[in-house]
């Protein structure tokens, strides 16, 4: 049985299944922010339409400015992407057949992208259910790898690893000349947006993968960028496609970089929405991953809950995909409060079933 191998689409996934779908689900599988695209994108959505008679520049010059001033770097330090995919894909190529290794349980993108690119993949599997890194295996272990990948926060189990042992890394990776690739795609969501981005004048090895898809509930755009030193740019940018970034996506991504209230609107709401639910989850003793941001694992060492919800139109993300995993935790993304009540009473039903029979 081969299922998707992301989040969202959810007829993928009865399909491959062979669950019928229902007329109406709630789809947990997908990790973007529940309080919708800022409004300043549909009250300048019309304005956006002339701009499709004409080539976008494909150096999107205006918006790697505003972004290298947000982020306080030279703008030969940045790269904007057609979404993280492409960012990954491009480090990915600029790897060619160098040896790699991914922290995990880590986003498969990174994997698929370096397979893809001729690379030899190694991983490195923390242990469950705190998943914290462990220097003293994996700091002998660099000087054997180009580069490592590390997602933090951390896609799946959305736990932010503690600065002080990422520091230690990237020190380790600058004596062992490895490079280090840190994906922080959902650092946006987290309470302090700790981000690892200005370390780039100190450590030329260190790249800072980001979307802006996420926070900003954006998706169909894709939009995304690499933030790194200006020769590791300057050799990615070399595969990168003419034209790949849209006009719309460059000229929301402009509206986006100032939303700073939004963000901050989406950080009290999600720290909100995430107490009440794993205060209901904590008293029906199910163990939760300790996650910062919009997301969670839920441990299903039965692998009953998923298929149960699935069948009452609530979609999980499965984590079949991801080593270590292995099926026996579900990914949800945390949604309206209306959307995240139903799912806790699927799982209070799920939890509940032997009693009901």
């Amino acid at each position: 049985m081969q299922l998707p191998t992301h989040g969202s689409n959810p007829h993928y996934l009865y399909e491959a299944l062979g669950i019928d779908m229902p007329q109406s689900f709630l789809d947990f599988s997908a990790n973007i922010n529940p309080l919708g695209p800022p409004s300043s994108i549909k009250e300048r959505w019309p304005g956006f339409f002339e701009g499709i008679l004409e080539y976008p520049d494909p150096h999107a010059l205006e918006l790697t400015h505003l972004i290298a001033k947000k982020e306080a770097l030279p703008e030969a330090c940045v790269l904007v992407g057609n979404g993280g995919a492409e960012i990954i894909t491009l480090v990915a190529n600029e790897l060619a057949n160098e040896r790699v290794l991914i922290i995990q349980p880590a986003f498969a993108e990174y994997a698929e992208s370096c397979l893809a690119a001729g690379c030899k993949v190694d991983f490195f599997q923390l242990e469950a259910p705190s998943w914290e890194l462990d220097l003293e295996r994996l700091g002998p272990l660099l000087p054997e790898y180009a580069a490592i990948f590390l997602c933090t926060p951390n896609n799946p189990t959305g736990i932010s690893y503690k600065k002080e042992a990422v520091l230690e890394l990237i020190q380790a990776c600058q004596k062992a000349e490895c490079l280090v690739v840190v994906d922080e795609a959902f650092y946006d969501f987290t309470d302090t947006a700790f981000s690892y981005a200005p370390l780039i004048k100190k450590f030329p090895h260190l790249l800072i993968l980001r979307s802006m898809t996420k926070i900003f509930s954006i998706p169909g755009l894709r939009l995304g960028y690499l933030l790194a030193d200006p020769g590791i740019i300057t050799r990615a940018k070399a595969f990168k496609p003419q034209w790949s970034v849209n006009h719309i996506a460059m000229e929301v991504g402009k509206l986006c970089l100032v939303e700073d209230e939004y963000v901050n609107r989406t950080r009290v709401y999600i720290q909100e929405q995430k107490k009440s639910l794993f205060r209901i989850y904590k008293e029906l003793d199910m163990v939760v991953s300790d996650s910062t941001v919009n997301f969670y694992l839920v441990q299903d060492e039965s692998m009953s809950l998923f298929p149960f919800l699935l069948k009452k139109g609530i979609v999980p993300r499965h984590t079949v995909n991801f080593p270590g995993l292995d099926g026996r935790w579900l990914r949800f993304a945390v949604k309206s409060q209306q959307d995240n009540e139903a799912l806790m009473e699927g799982v209070k039903q799920w939890r509940n079933r032997g009693s009901i029979l």
